[in-house]
């Protein structure tokens, strides 16, 4: 079973940047994708962004389509989300996802 562990948010101002990391242990598939998902207060959880363990495949939300990053790291069994020109509907608890599993969450906060 995979392990994931979110870090790297925090408390940015408006056009700010963050990087975020999902850190994967244990068993991952190659063949399936990492996910970034995110969930502000009183809202649903919503897809942010995704990115396969191997190949050229990303995929992004409309909202931050030019502003958000996935990378990965193969070798650290990492993946990214850079987050830049961030605004404060940008702030939720963020989470990554594989085969089912969620990380604990990082809450990134942007003032205004």
């Amino acid at each position: 079973q995979v392990q994931l562990v979110e870090s790297g948010g925090g408390l940015v101002q408006t056009g700010g940047s963050l990087r975020l990391s999902c850190a994967a242990s244990g068993r991952t598939f190659s063949s399936a994708a990492i996910t970034w998902f995110r969930q502000a207060p009183g809202k649903e959880r919503e897809f942010v962004a995704a990115i396969s363990w191997s190949g050229p495949y990303t995929n992004y939300a409309d909202s931050v389509k030019g502003r958000f990053t996935c990378s990965r790291d193969s070798a650290k069994n990492t993946v990214y989300l850079q987050m830049n020109g961030l605004k404060p509907e940008d702030t939720a608890v963020y989470y990554c996802q594989h085969q089912g599993t969620w990380g604990q969450g990082t809450q990134v906060t942007v003032s205004s």
